[in-house]
């Protein structure tokens, strides 16, 4: 097995993924959570980017072109729906939304939907993610050995994500309410420059296969 894919498929899937950059963003849409709760979040979004990072290494390309979806357009697509987080982040909309139920406790249901939505997609799982396992999978040509080497790569990134995540919590009991408040929104800016530059380079691609 090439050792050049190997490392290829490793570096590109950590710049891709960026870990430590999802730290603070974990903490951001988990805010009011307990510990155990974001654990939960934290496993169950690390499991469902791994299960849509491997189908898309394996039958991504084709399920795309099937739908007659392309490339630019999901890069499109999910920069958009970023951009509505970020915009709720910093302008507080999320927490205006949910002042009735301010005092309520945090549902299992609400723990599945933000670890599905916005960490697994589009942060995580996301257009660069799937991009490049689509390509990293075609590079394998359908050699059983690389492809079982690309979800083991894919594996081990998700844990390191996942390793960032758990050491999160200890980081947002330092920062306090405040901090929280002020890191919000931050990264909701921040946020809202990474959904932008989604949709340009969406828009790019699109004009050049155009």
């Amino acid at each position: 097995m090439p050792l050049d894919f190997l490392t290829s498929a490793l570096v590109t899937l950590l710049v891709t993924l960026d870990p430590p950059g999802l730290a603070p963003i974990f903490l951001s849409v988990t805010r009011g959570m307990s510990a155990g709760e974001r654990r939960q979040v934290a496993v169950r979004a690390c499991i469902i980017a791994f299960c849509i990072m491997a189908f898309f290494g394996i039958a991504g390309d084709v399920v795309l072109k099937a739908l007659g979806v392309s490339l630019p357009a999901f890069r499109i697509s999910g920069g958009l729906l970023l951009f509505w987080i970020a915009f709720e982040m910093v302008f507080e909309r999320r927490n205006e939304r949910k002042q009735a139920t301010a005092e309520t406790a945090i549902t299992q249901d609400h723990i599945r939907n933000v670890a599905a939505f916005p960490l697994a997609i589009p942060l995580m799982a996301g257009p660069g993610a799937l991009t490049a396992m689509m390509l990293l999978a075609g590079r394998a040509e359908g050699n059983p050995a690389m492809l079982t080497a690309l979800a083991a790569i894919a594996a081990l990134v998700i844990a390191s994500c996942l390793v960032v995540f758990l050491l999160a919590t200890p980081m947002a009991r330092l920062l306090g309410v405040t901090g929280n408040v002020v890191l919000t929104r931050l990264l909701g800016v921040i946020l809202a420059a990474l959904a932008v530059q989604f949709v340009i380079d969406g828009v790019r691609a699109a004009m050049r296969i155009g």
